[in-house]
């Protein structure tokens, strides 16, 4: 079994932490380990450091070979660019197949949090189990807590197989982030989970779902395997990228197949997808505060807010509600609840060529 992390993203939504030099999976968010550190150390009871791959960018990949040193260099295959999730996943699978044959990948975002790594683990034995067997492609759903809209959503379909006492079903559809009256009726509804992004599969069952979905990616990923690990493969692939359109593995594949299974994972999972996020998973004291980081932090009369700044002291009096975060160069406040707008911020600050601050 082998295991792909897929550690190209900017993590706009955690600015002014995160920067395009150091996004978020590179960033000790959750504890003193770095958020791909925890990722890798998930997984390594089940799977060893030399059956560990992670599909960065050139940018990332010094600082990836730093903090995981037991990942062999070889392991940290490098994309051109950004193509999302699906050229990224196809590019791991053929490097599996080359190196270990038709084997199980277990394809896991470099940035989410979990506290359970028990039963994260026999998830992804039971996962790996259904697609091995069952020629599948499998994902993890996880039980909604609230209506979400930043997720997508998978609606499951009958158990497999019938009278199980595995949670494994057969997905009946799987949905794009919805809008909010949706998402609330998908959770109302009980037959609907969240997305987490992690999938499992065995290299060939997913190489022959692009092949049949994805025909110019496949035709791509024809090119690339034929120059693997000769004197060509880097300039092969550069030109191949230049010419693939993005896609994500969810609208290109797995919308569509008809040989997709979910496994329902009840793990304490998030995505860490931003600073409510983070709000949700940390410590609080008796006020609901969540002071993060090593923060220095004086509250009175004030409730509910999460607090990064591990410098400067922040003095809070009569508020409640808020995300102040705290770097070298700038400060960002806002009411909890609004943290997906970080998102705008930084593309204002692209626009106006701020470019120091991203």
């Amino acid at each position: 079994m082998h295991a792909v992390i897929m550690a190209g993203g900017r993590g706009t939504r955690f600015w002014p932490r995160s920067r395009e030099k150091k996004p978020k999976h590179l960033l000790d968010i959750i504890s003193k380990r770095t958020v791909i550190q925890e990722t890798v150390d998930r997984i390594l009871p089940i799977i060893k450091p030399e059956n560990i791959l992670v599909v960065t960018g050139l940018k990332h990949a010094r600082t990836l070979a730093n903090q995981l040193p037991e990942i062999p260099s070889a392991n940290i295959i490098i994309e051109p660019e950004g193509k999302n999730t699906a050229p990224c996943i196809g590019l791991a699978a053929l490097h599996i197949r080359k190196k270990a044959g038709d084997d199980i990948m277990v394809v896991l975002p470099s940035d989410h949090a979990i506290t359970d790594t028990g039963k994260f683990l026999q998830v992804i034995k039971t996962a790996a189990r259904t697609a091995k067997k069952a020629q599948a492609l499998v994902t993890v759903g996880i039980k909604p807590t609230s209506p979400q809209t930043g997720f997508g959503y998978i609606e499951r379909g009958e158990p497999v197989p019938p009278g199980t006492t595995e949670d494994v079903f057969r997905v009946k559809s799987i949905r794009e982030k919805p809008g909010f009256q949706q998402a609330a009726e998908f959770v109302q509804s009980g037959r609907f989970y969240w997305n987490s992004g992690m999938f499992i599969w065995k290299a060939s069952t997913i190489l022959k779902s692009i092949s049949r979905w994805l025909p110019d990616l496949a035709s791509g990923l024809t090119a690339i395997n034929e120059t693997l690990g000769l004197p060509a493969e880097k300039a092969t692939v550069r030109r191949i990228y230049k010419e693939l359109a993005p896609i994500s593995i969810d609208y290109g594949v797995m919308e569509k197949a008809d040989n997709v299974f979910t496994v329902l994972g009840d793990f304490g999972w998030s995505d860490v997808g931003s600073w409510d996020a983070l709000w949700e998973i940390s410590a609080k004291d008796k006020n609901g505060n969540a002071f993060v980081g090593g923060s220095n932090v004086i509250s009175v009369d004030s409730s509910g807010s999460l607090v990064y700044s591990p410098k400067k002291l922040v003095c809070l009096a009569g508020v409640k509600d808020l995300i102040v975060v705290e770097t070298k160069d700038s400060l960002l406040i806002c009411p909890r609840g609004n943290s997906q707008d970080v998102k705008k911020i930084v593309e204002i600050l692209e626009a106006r060529n701020l470019n120091k601050y991203l």
